[in-house]
């Protein structure tokens, strides 16, 4: 048995659709080799139709592939579906599995019957859950009457309730304001830290991708365009750092710097932003290169936004 969490080879699926009168084959992933281990938090990115949710089925057993081979949690997803299941949680930001006119707790009651938790881990691990998503204040309300954020945290309490090897989220923050966003966040560090969690994180909203995976996997038509972290995903298109600085009084643009081109000004040019390719120099020399001209404050420096790097992908791919 692999000692991965996820462990693909080749693998593919192929859907057969009607183009007017004609029948044409549609390749939705494409020849996919990923291993992840256990314990690992990976960003799985694409456009919308490279192939995420099609992958997503086939690691939980929903579709059968059309070639290649896949193993979660060491079983095979479609034979070994029920098994599978005590072992992988899932949450759709656009679907639940909380029962509608029921209050919450009861929605957990029937979940901890659904996988089997004896009464003691079920009390331990609903307690622990309701003290870190803060379900208390809402915890005998009926789902329908949940907002939008309220929602999002019971969905994601109810998919670790039987405390899963693996949590899938596809857009689990979606439409959630910053708040709920920051602390659903702050949750599933917790989570991996103290459980060990493996986490895979389809997402749209890159913030959630920058603050909550190690590992970034890049999907485009259903191919492997990338697998690495996010600073080497810059490199690899040539994406800019940008150096953000508060000088000690308002400046001119700092433009004709060799090192850097001046993106922008503020205050009157008391802060200034600079892109420049980490290929090329670094921060302390664009720094030393200021520092010549103006008197810095203060500073910091931003990674490349990764919506800019995965659109450079696409282009350079194309």
């Amino acid at each position: 048995m692999s000692g991965a969490i996820i462990d693909t080879d080749g693998l593919t699926r192929v859907f057969r659709i009607r183009d007017g009168r004609r029948r044409r084959q549609l390749t939705a992933v494409d020849g996919l080799t990923v291993r992840i281990e256990p314990g690992e938090a990976v960003g799985y990115i694409g456009a919308n139709g490279a192939g995420k949710s099609t992958t997503i089925k086939m690691l939980t057993g929903i579709l059968v592939p059309t070639a290649g081979s896949v193993r979660t949690c060491g079983l095979r997803p479609v034979p070994d579906r029920r098994r599978l299941a005590r072992q992988v949680g899932v949450v759709f930001g656009q679907r639940s599995q909380l029962w509608w006119d029921l209050p919450v707790r009861e929605s957990f009651r029937i979940l901890a019957a659904i996988h089997a938790l004896t009464r003691v881990s079920e009390s331990d691990r609903t307690a622990e859950l309701v003290e870190q998503l803060e379900l208390g204040g809402f915890w005998s309300v009926p789902v329908r009457q949940l907002s939008l954020g309220q929602r999002m945290r019971a969905e994601v309490a109810a998919a670790l309730l039987h405390s899963p090897r693996l949590v899938i989220m596809d857009e689990p923050t979606i439409g959630l304001d910053v708040l709920s966003k920051q602390r659903l966040r702050e949750f599933l560090v917790s989570e991996r830290r103290l459980h060990g969690t493996t986490l895979l994180l389809t997402t749209h909203d890159m913030g959630d991708v920058e603050r909550l995976c190690n590992r970034i996997l890049v999907i485009d038509h259903g191919r492997l365009a990338y697998d690495g972290d996010l600073p080497g995903l810059s490199r690899t298109v040539g994406a800019e750092r940008v150096l953000v600085v508060d000088l000690t009084e308002p400046m001119p643009d700092l433009t004709g710097l060799d090192a850097a081109r001046h993106l922008s000004s503020e205050a009157g040019g008391l802060r200034q932003r600079l892109a420049f390719d980490a290929e090329q120099t670094t921060a302390a020399k664009v720094l030393a290169a200021v520092s010549e001209k103006a008197e810095v404050l203060d500073l910091t420096v931003e990674e490349p936004g990764i919506e800019d790097v995965v659109r450079r992908i696409y282009a350079a791919g194309r």
